[in-house]
């Protein structure tokens, strides 16, 4: 068993034989049940359509909460999410989620924000911003290395891919506004994210996606703080709903944050 108390602010455990996460008492929902994403869910994403390694390749529990805090998260129009990602590789490519854009918030030319924050492993995050109406058309690509109890903020107009590049289960978990629908299909059109990270020579290497006419350089970015957002490497995030869940409302008005968002990109793009 592996002890994500302290990480996540939970009474959860990984249970590394069953591969899957144990909910204490007082836990919505009850059963903890994970949707499970396969590899024939992604073959049109992969960098080898025909690979045939692994079956079963990640996890997702969402709108997890203590039983007492589901209301309260429910009327700040939030939702909770654990994900599991196995380690390995298909055709050398390491393990990865699908990867999807957000819609816009209607009428506010704002896509929803999320946030993510890694309890367990370590995880690469792929953020892509394509041209309006063009997903085939990038304008910036970067990467972020993330360990446990970082915080990498997904701001409006990016599409994000997530990576397991480590030896054991990356567990990371989210908040994000209810009540909308992720966009896979500009992806999947493009055939996968705009690079993609295989192991070779037992290195990391990122291949450029051909299926986009020309691809920006790839930017390794660190982690980057907001402290306005309360994303601080080390400070649970479900503490921190749990603290003044006014704190995320840039998750559910993001127009309302426009210069915070504008400056972690600027961090982001200097860095």
């Amino acid at each position: 068993m592996i002890d994500l108390i302290k990480p996540s602010g939970l009474p959860i455990h990984w249970d590394s034989a069953k591969e899957r996460i144990v909910c204490g008492e007082n836990m919505e929902p009850a059963d903890c049940q994970p949707a499970v994403r396969c590899r024939i869910d992604m073959q049109g994403i992969l960098y080898d359509p025909e690979a045939k390694e692994l079956n079963e390749l990640y996890y997702m529990y969402r709108g997890l909460s203590l039983a007492d805090d589901s209301s309260s998260i429910k009327a700040a129009g939030l939702r909770y999410d654990i994900t599991a990602i196995r380690p390995g590789t298909i055709s050398g490519e390491f393990v990865k989620t699908v990867g999807h854009y957000h819609p816009e918030k209607t009428g506010t030319g704002f896509t929803w924000p999320e946030v993510y924050e890694v309890l367990f492993g370590r995880a690469h995050y792929l953020l892509q911003r394509h041209r309006p109406d063009r997903p085939d058309q990038l304008e910036s690509v970067f990467l972020i290395t993330a360990r446990p109890g970082d915080k990498v903020l997904i701001p409006p107009g990016f599409g994000h891919i997530t990576t397991n590049p480590g030896d054991d289960f990356l567990i990371m978990s989210n908040w994000v506004a209810e009540g909308f629908s992720s966009l896979y299909e500009p992806i999947k059109q493009m055939k996968g994210g705009a690079y993609f990270e295989l192991k070779i020579n037992e290195v990391s290497e990122f291949i450029p996606n051909s299926h986009y006419p020309q691809l920006p350089l790839l930017k390794r970015c660190p982690v980057t703080p907001v402290e306005e957002f309360k994303l601080i490497t080390g400070l649970p995030l479900y503490s921190v709903f749990k603290e003044n869940n006014e704190v995320f409302r840039f998750l559910t008005h993001p127009e309302e944050y426009t210069e915070v968002f504008n400056n972690y990109l600027r961090v982001l793009t200097s860095s």
